[in-house]
Parts: C-alpha cells; sequence; structure tokens
C-alpha cells in the first residue's frame, strides 16, 4: 500500500468547525461522506489521537489524514470513435479530442480515450502501464486536444519511453497565452507540485515537488495576447497551464489556472 500522508494546521478563522465539515472545505477532491469514512476507519488524527466526525476544532490543531491508496480500476472496451493519424503492428498516433480524459481514474471509469484504444485495437496494447494504462506513453490534459503516441507492444512501449528519457522524444503544442511577452523565447525551470489547499491543482512549490521544464517561442505577438510554440522536456500534470501561469500569461480561456472567457471551451 502506498497510502498518501497530508499534516494541515487549521486556521483561526476555522476554529470551532467539525472535522468533518473541515476536511471537505480544505480539500474539495473529498467529499463529506468520504471524509467521514475516514475518521470511521480511523484514517484521521488531531494532534497524533483518533477522533470522531463531531471533533470540534481548535485554532493551531495539527490534523492528519491517511488518504488510502485508491482501489485499482480495470478498463473495458468501448465503441467510441477515435481519430487515428497514423498505425502500424507496434504503435499508432491518435488525434485526442478536447473533453476526453485519456484513462479511466475516479470518477472518469468510461468514455475515455483507453476505452476506445481498446476496442479498436481489440485489446492488444503495451501491458507495461497495467489494466488501467495499457499502451499509454504519455498524456495530455481532459481539455487539450492534441497528438498521443500509444503503444501496442511492450517492445514500443519500452523504447518510445526511453525516448522520452533521454529527450529524444519531443512534444510540441501551440497556444494562446495572455498579455505581451518581454522575450521571444525563454524556458521554464520550476518544479510542479500538488496545491496545498486545492488538491486538484498543481502549482509551483518547492514542497513535495517534480523537476519541470518548458521551453517556449513567441511566434505571432499581439496587443494584448500572444501565440506561442511550447516545447516540454518532462511531462508533469497540467504542466504548460501551470508554468505559463507562473511566468504572469496564463493559457487563453484556462477558468482553472486563467482568467476564464466566455464562449471559450478547452485549449
Amino acid at each position: 500500500m502506498n497510502d498518501e500522508m497530508i499534516t494541515e494546521t487549521v486556521d483561526a478563522s476555522d476554529a470551532s468547525s467539525r472535522i468533518d465539515k473541515w476536511i471537505p472545505e480544505r480539500f474539495p477532491d473529498i467529499t463529506r461522506s468520504a471524509a467521514q469514512k475516514m475518521i470511521a476507519d480511523g484514517n484521521v488524527k488531531v494532534n497524533g489521537k483518533i477522533v470522531s466526525k463531531n471533533c470540534k476544532l481548535t485554532a493551531g490543531d495539527e490534523v492528519s489524514l491517511c488518504i488510502p491508496e485508491p482501489e485499482e480500476l480495470s478498463a473495458e472496451p468501448e465503441d467510441i470513435p477515435v481519430d487515428i493519424v497514423y498505425e502500424d503492428d507496434d504503435l499508432l498516433v491518435v488525434n485526442k479530442p478536447k473533453g476526453m480524459v485519456v484513462h479511466p481514474a475516479a470518477g472518469h471509469c468510461t468514455g475515455t480515450l483507453v476505452n476506445a484504444l481498446m476496442f479498436h485495437c481489440r485489446g492488444r496494447l503495451s501491458s507495461i502501464n497495467g489494466v488501467v494504462r495499457p499502451g499509454i506513453v504519455h498524456r495530455i490534459d481532459k481539455n487539450t486536444s492534441g497528438l498521443l503516441i500509444v503503444a501496442k507492444t511492450d517492445r514500443a512501449h519500452q523504447g518510445l519511453a526511453e525516448q522520452i528519457k533521454e529527450h529524444s522524444f519531443t512534444r510540441e503544442y501551440e497556444a494562446v497565452v495572455c498579455g505581451r511577452l518581454k522575450e521571444t523565447e525563454g524556458t521554464i525551470n520550476a518544479p510542479i507540485g500538488r496545491h496545498k489547499t486545492d488538491r486538484k491543482k498543481m502549482c509551483v512549490t518547492q514542497t513535495g515537488s517534480k523537476h519541470a521544464v518548458t521551453h517556449y517561442t513567441v511566434l505571432e505577438q499581439y496587443n494584448r495576447y500572444a501565440y506561442v510554440k511550447l516545447r516540454l522536456e518532462t511531462g508533469r500534470t497540467h504542466q504548460i497551464r501551470v508554468h505559463m501561469k507562473y511566468i504572469g500569461h496564463p493559457v487563453f480561456g484556462d477558468d482553472v489556472y486563467g482568467t476564464p472567457q466566455k464562449g471559450i471551451e478547452g485549449q
């Protein structure tokens, strides 16, 4: 088991809150019912002691959460249309549309790209990443469209993964970002980790983070926006979106890391 341990200090503004209400307010991806189950299972401690769900918090309390490793999911073939750009006996290139999740996860067990590919390939996909992510070598965000290389064989998967590791496998994206960039090209070298209070978001942080590097080139500069090419040296969750926000130029239309734009969907 690889349970995740999280410890947070209760702010003065949260004093007198019930522990089962405080947890989902502090961690939006944990529902109240899930919080109550964690408490009942003894996975929540306040100042080192197991508590009940009606425990009232005090400013300065140390709350420790042991979040169990999620149960293993499985993926089933689904007859979902996919845009195959290239295919041979070892791999295929698919154009993933915006709005489609790459592989099954909590809250997205069906309708993913993996479900579609399992049907298309009749289950003949690389097994290296297990039953939930067969053939998946790299990913892009749900609301981002773009090309993905999928491995059919373990040998192809190993070769592609090695190319990514050695940076001989290039991943480039184009995006419209907000503002005028001072430099026509540059490199963002900033570690990315989970956001402290919003566990659904990522951020640039030195705590619990991973090395992340993004290179950018301005293709066209407009008055309030810029059209840029981005090349990933690493592949962290939400990397482009987080890095562009970090330098003050969030992706246009990004309603999570930027400013929502009416009528704009996806990236």
